[in-house]
């Protein structure tokens, strides 16, 4: 079973649906019980930074959260925003992230002659690191993504998967217990799939 955060910001119904397709079961919920419960963990997001970490704090669940990932260690995956999430900070706002991954958040700027436009939308292949389970059985991969802030890792060791969008950036992070992916698993077809399959086997 793994349980998806709902804060009232994300693609969280859609999550749930894809899950569905690969036959696994999930809890869409925000309710602190049944988070306590949890031994999965789903952040998702779509939004700005600030507003997630008030939404988050307003329901009271930035603390269990916390409590779920850093004491009982069970695995968490964050979804774009979500993601972000897992960071220091972002210039999008003056709020602290959860603060697990050292990282802060920028925006894409681009040279007003560039192709490459902000936000970043659409279809991009993925390189990551081999032998990490999130990855597995995925050949030349290829997510979908809608975002204008980007994550920039204070420890190399923490990327797991990088694009290229004008240059070379991190697209997954992992440390320990707790992954974050930039990119939309459940708006990514056989790929997403095959990498929430993974997350769920983890």
């Amino acid at each position: 079973m793994i349980t998806i955060l709902d804060y009232g910001m994300g693609n969280a119904p859609s999550i749930a649906n894809m899950l569905r397709k690969i036959n696994v079961n999930s809890l869409l919920t925000s309710d602190i019980k049944e988070i306590e419960k949890a031994n999965k963990l789903i952040l998702p997001g779509v939004g700005s930074f600030d507003m997630a970490v008030l939404e988050l704090e307003k329901r009271n669940l930035w603390q269990i959260v916390n409590k779920k990932v850093l004491c009982d260690k069970i695995p968490v995956l964050g979804i774009c925003l979500g993601m972000q999430l897992l960071c220091l900070s972002s210039e999008e706002g003056v709020k602290s992230g959860f603060e697990w991954i050292d990282a802060r958040c920028e925006k894409f700027f681009f040279d007003k002659k560039s192709k490459h436009k902000v936000p970043c939308m659409g279809w991009n292949y993925v390189e990551y690191k081999e032998n990490n389970p999130l990855f597995k059985g995925l050949e030349s991969p290829k997510f979908y993504f809608v975002h204008s802030y980007h994550v920039v890792c204070l420890k190399p060791e923490n990327i797991i998967a990088t694009a290229e969008y004008g240059e070379d950036y991190t697209v997954a992070v992992q440390k320990d217990n707790i992954y974050g992916v930039q990119f939309h698993p459940e708006k990514s077809h056989k790929y997403g799939m095959q990498l929430l399959k993974n997350f769920a086997e983890i």
